[in-house]
Formats: structure tokens, C-alpha cells, sequence
């Protein structure tokens, strides 16, 4: 005998805030296309999922993992993420410091991002791509603090519906 188990029913978003404050929402985009340039999209996706992750936002978690795979990247990079520190060996020096300063970018619980973790940004980046790196962990910042709080439904984006 089979037993299927149904899941749990999708919520529903609170609000679609690109309707509600278009402008906002395009500003919020442009922010977006320009903190990529001149970074590794690669890179740029990593970020972005590290980030999704700490903020529990699973649209851009959805969105962002798609877009990775799609790109190239590997699933089980990916899985490692969540679990970086003690997966170093599956990332680049230069990736570790990007990631490692995404976690203090985002979780500003002690009021500040330590020197440590910005020498380390420093050494794996040159200033301007640095400057570029911030812009986009602050950009997914915005997006998961939008995406969390008006409840965006994970599970419907494929990659390059936005572009």
C-alpha cells in the first residue's frame, strides 16, 4: 500500500509590492543591475543565496538558486552554503571573504562589520569591486527584507522571468 502525503497548503502574499509602489520597485531593480557590474556572477549569486538564507527569505532563496544552477553552478555548492565554514574547501579564498562578509553585512547585531572580516574582503578585492560587492549584499538585503515581510510565494520563478 502507497501513502501519499499531501503538502502543506501555499501561503498567500500579503501584498504584490511592485503594483502597490512601482516606483519603489524600480528603483529597488536598478540598484540591482548596477551593483553587479564588474563583479563574477557567480560570485554575485553565492552572495545573494548566503544572504537569502540568513534572512529566511525563501522567494529570493527559490529565485536565486535557480538563477545559480542555471548559470552553471553546482547544487552541491549550493547545499554547502548554509554550511560554508566548515566547507571551505569547496570555494575560492576570494569567495570565502565575500561570503564571510555577507554574513557580517547582513547581521549588524554588533552595530558594525569587524576589521577582520573587511581586511579580509580587502585583500581578496580591489577597491572599486569591493564598493560593488556592499552594493549587493545591501540590494539583496532590500529585496529579502521586501520579500519576507509582504510573504512572496517561493516555488513559481524560473530563471530569467524578470529579465
Amino acid at each position: 500500500m502507497t501513502t501519499t502525503h499531501a503538502h502543506a497548503p501555499e501561503h498567500t502574499p500579503r501584498m504584490h509590492m511592485a503594483k502597490l509602489a512601482p516606483e519603489v520597485y524600480k528603483a529597488v531593480l536598478a540598484l540591482e543591475i548596477a551593483s553587479k557590474k564588474g563583479l563574477d556572477p557567480s560570485l554575485v549569486e553565492l552572495v545573494k543565496i548566503r544572504a537569502s538564507q540568513i534572512n529566511h527569505c525563501a522567494f529570493c532563496l527559490d529565485m536565486h538558486t535557480k538563477d545559480a544552477i542555471a548559470a552553471g553552478e553546482s547544487v552541491e555548492r549550493i547545499i554547502q552554503l548554509g554550511a560554508w565554514e566548515e566547507s571551505r574547501h569547496f570555494y575560492t579564498e576570494k569567495e570565502l571573504a565575500a561570503i564571510e562578509f555577507t554574513e557580517a553585512v547582513t547581521v549588524l547585531t554588533d552595530g558594525f562589520v569587524p576589521d577582520e572580516v573587511y581586511e579580509k574582503a580587502t585583500e581578496q578585492f580591489e577597491e572599486r569591486e569591493l564598493a560593488q560587492l556592499i552594493a549587493v549584499i545591501a540590494t539583496i538585503n532590500v529585496w529579502n527584507r521586501i520579500g519576507v515581510t509582504t510573504r512572496m510565494v517561493p516555488g513559481h520563478y524560473t530563471p530569467g522571468m524578470y529579465k
